[in-house]
């Protein structure tokens, strides 16, 4: 079946395959180590509240069936090392239908995770993590050739990916328009990296440069995707070089990894030689007549939901990052369509006074990943994702994102909850907990060359106000304390 196969796609399927896998992996291990306090029976938003409210039909998750914290924790832990395996190469030393089984065992198993994850899972990325898993699972292993099917389809993910953010960011903000948009982006964005600073102080004629390039390779380059060699592979190129510079400059989870993974279905064998020595492939046999079925099936019904994002792409009102069905197949992709021209950050502080006075001390909180403390680098955590701090920089966007579950995490704090408190990078009440909590909005903007020189400054920060006021533990009836 020469029709079905590309047997000069070896090293596109190694990459496409691993590349998810060890996406996977660290998915679950993020999962497996803040969920307690996220998700858990104590957690800010509890998964069996949801479940309480929810169906299999309008969330699939096998959370349904049963949910303890324990049992979310050995589906993650079993997750992860289903993930590690397949990154070693497990697939390609099993049978192509069991190789195929597993791949489908870790998709369900991080969609269950996904599809009760509330707020905490609403990122892009998650659904382009399943769909990536999908088209894993459909590349077989070493019994067969790569299927020529399935590197249309990661393509065509891509296209997606690229070409949805670049049209939602010429139809969104006017800066995206006259090149303006990253005088602010690198300082403004959800979680700077040790680099967002240096980007951010880049003379303003390249940072137009940059955002001119940024539409080449979102609007022009997707299309040479789907070119004969060897243009696809320069273009496959393109998106991975470009992708590279955004995650130097910032932190976005896994996003711009699974783009990286993604993009080398574009990449044949004989280019990436050119550049890097490869091993012989191995001795293909032909394709089993079911996983053909199998595959044209998949690619059949992967076209007909193809309907919901082409359309959403055509929209003069696009939406961003949209899932149109509950198992995140076939999504659309596309951020930053508006910019923020300043930086707004949530501060939690607290105080271990009995009564409140104006010379009350106050001692904040610390976040892993968000901004805080001003003579603090941002880190580099990408692609490991920081659930709570991205909510949190949310919140300070809008009082609404918080709504649901900022009123807990001040209980938590008030209780020196060990979960919740792992999720932070510093405690001030590590020995008794504090009588009072309370939020407060700050204006952050990075500091300048000659304050990071002489104070060792990263930031500068304005209070803004108040955004939540004082609040201690009560008794309630139940005997439990809340804030």
């Amino acid at each position: 079946m020469e029709w079905f196969t590309a047997p000069e796609y070896w090293l596109a399927r190694q990459v496409l395959q691993r590349g998810t896998a060890a996406i996977y992996l660290i998915a679950f291990i993020v999962a497996a180590r803040q969920f307690r306090a996220l998700l858990g029976e104590r957690g800010l938003l509890p998964i069996p509240q949801f479940l309480a409210h929810s169906s299999f039909r309008h969330a699939p998750s096998m959370f349904h069936l049963h949910y303890s914290d324990r049992f979310f924790s050995a589906v993650c832990w079993t997750g992860a090392i289903l993930s590690a395996a397949l990154v070693a190469g497990a697939g390609d030393r099993v049978p192509l239908w069991a190789s195929l089984l597993v791949w489908l065992l870790v998709w369900a198993m991080y969609l269950s995770i996904v599809n009760v994850g509330q707020a905490w899972y609403s990122f892009g990325w998650e659904s382009l993590l399943l769909e990536a898993g999908i088209l894993a699972a459909l590349l077989g292993n070493d019994d067969t050739a790569t299927p020529v099917l399935v590197l249309w389809l990661a393509r065509w993910l891509v296209f997606r990916v690229e070409f949805g953010a670049g049209l939602i960011k010429m139809r969104g903000d006017r800066c995206w328009r006259d090149l303006t948009c990253l005088y602010y982006h690198h300082e403004t964005q959800p979680m700077p990296g040790p680099l967002s600073w240096f980007f951010h102080h880049l003379p303003k004629p390249l940072h137009r440069i940059e955002v001119a390039g940024n539409h080449f390779a979102q609007l022009i380059v997707p299309f040479a995707l789907f070119a004969p060699q060897p243009a696809a592979s320069v273009a496959g190129a393109v998106v991975v070089v470009t992708q590279l510079w955004l995650v130097a400059s910032g932190n976005f989870a896994w996003l711009n990894w699974v783009t990286i993974v993604l993009a080398f279905s574009a990449i044949a064998d004989s280019a990436a030689a050119a550049v890097i020595p490869l091993p012989p492939a191995p001795a293909y046999g032909a394709p089993p007549l079911w996983f053909v079925v199998v595959v044209v099936a998949g690619t059949a019904a992967i076209v007909v939901l193809s309907y919901w994002p082409v359309r959403n792409l055509l929209s003069a009102r696009q939406r961003m990052n949209a899932s149109f069905n509950r198992y995140h197949l076939v999504n659309t992709y596309g951020a930053f369509g508006a910019i923020s021209r300043h930086r707004d950050e949530v501060v939690l502080e607290g105080t271990d006074d009995d009564e409140l006075s104006e010379h009350t001390v106050w001692r904040e909180y610390e976040f892993r990943g968000k901004p805080g403390d001003t003579g603090h680098r941002p880190p580099q955590l990408a692609p490991y994702h920081l659930r709570l701090d991205w909510m949190m920089w949310f919140a300070a966007l809008s009082p609404s994102y918080a709504q649901p579950w900022l009123r807990t995490l001040l209980t938590r704090l008030l209780e020196n909850d060990q979960a919740t408190l792992r999720l932070l990078r510093h405690n001030p009440f590590p020995d008794t907990p504090p009588r009072y909590v309370r939020a407060r909005l700050y204006r952050y903007q990075f500091s300048s060359w000659s304050e990071l020189r002489r104070e060792h400054l990263w930031w500068k920060r304005t209070l803004l106000g108040e955004y939540t006021p004082p609040v201690r533990l009560r008794g309630s009836r139940d005997g439990s304390a809340r804030a």
